[in-house]
């Protein structure tokens, strides 16, 4: 197999020391509630961080690897919303031009956060594919650095440092939750997870509209779904044309992959915010619907939820939790 498409250890280490400088070590805190005395649950707060989602990992680590050059000619991104924040949040904290495409369905509230970060935003189309493309067409036509959402080297392990924390947090960790989407943040903490011990388990969790990891994996091989309009947003997209690293990382290494309905995404929500006062997206809420729902059998005896992020509308929240 072509080394280049492995990301190893010393990938992950390298990301971490790059990193470092940019990026809060977040915390991970007792569920009390949703464990008991012989099964502990912990939440991963990615969520705390500046742009408010663990994607600022991939997205430093990717950009801290750029040229001269290539940061000067500018870079751009395609994104449901939390990689672009991510991207353009970095991009100016280094004083490089961004571009961030994102399809009409992304939330409004992070259009307006990435045009106050001074980023530049063009909506195209109606899936992250749209977007993609209009990307790499810049970057054929104008000389931009396409920073990929994940389906990248850098950016899987950039998110493989969250393992590298939870093993220093949690080393006795037996099982991990973790939201799907491209397969970027499961693929980096996989990695990191499988090889300090294999039988960890690795739970992903998705959504029941437009599951495209899910069904790609179910096919074995990737398919493309029409993207439907869900609280959790940030799980929605392709997996590219070309995916190298996600579909057939995720393919080997997740144990057990497990759907929610829009119903139990808003139940996640509203536990969040009733137990543990923390307003979170949908795509964040996922992995602790996962078990407030019943739908991951509860064996694990030292569990790692991954709360991925926080960016969504107050008017969200409280509708949620009004319903």
């Amino acid at each position: 197999m072509n080394s280049k498409l492995e990301i190893t250890m010393q990938d992950v280490w390298l990301a971490r020391k790059r990193i470092e400088p940019h990026v809060l070590q977040t915390p991970l805190h007792l569920s009390e509630k949703l464990g008991d005395a012989s099964h502990h649950v912990y939440l991963k707060l990615e969520n705390l961080h500046e742009t408010s989602s663990f994607k600022i990992r991939g997205a430093a680590n990717k950009m801290l690897t750029l040229s001269k050059a290539q940061q000067q000619k500018g870079v751009a991104a395609f994104s449901t919303g939390n990689h672009g924040v991510a991207v353009a949040y970095m991009a100016k904290q280094l004083n490089i031009q961004a571009v961030i495409c994102i399809s009409k369905r992304v939330p409004l509230n992070k259009v307006e956060r990435l045009e106050r970060m001074g980023a530049e935003v063009v909506k195209v189309g109606f899936n992250q594919d749209d977007a993609e493309r209009y990307a790499y067409d810049l970057e054929e036509t104008e000389g931009f650095t396409v920073i990929p959402p994940f389906d990248d080297q850098e950016i899987i392990a950039g998110q493989g440092t969250i393992g590298l924390e939870l093993l220093h947090q949690l080393p006795e960790i037996d099982t991990a939750i973790i939201p799907v989407s491209g397969g970027g943040l499961f693929a980096g903490i996989a990695k990191v997870l499988k090889h300090y011990n294999p039988m960890i388990q690795l739970i992903g969790v998705s959504i029941e509209k437009s599951p495209v990891m899910y069904e790609s994996i179910q096919s074995g091989t990737i398919v493309s779904l029409k993207e439907e309009d869900t609280l959790a947003d940030s799980l929605l997209g392709g997996l590219g044309e070309d995916n190298q690293y996600t579909f057939r990382i995720c393919q080997a290494l997740m144990d057990q992959f497990v759907l929610l309905n829009e119903k139990e995404i808003a139940q996640g929500m509203h536990y969040m915010l009733k137990e543990h006062q923390l307003a979170v997206e949908g795509a964040a809420a996922s992995s602790i619907a996962g078990l407030v729902s019943g739908k991951i059998n509860f064996e694990g005896k030292q569990t790692a939820c991954i709360i991925t992020g926080r960016n969504v509308a107050m008017e969200t929240i409280l509708k949620t939790c009004q319903s």
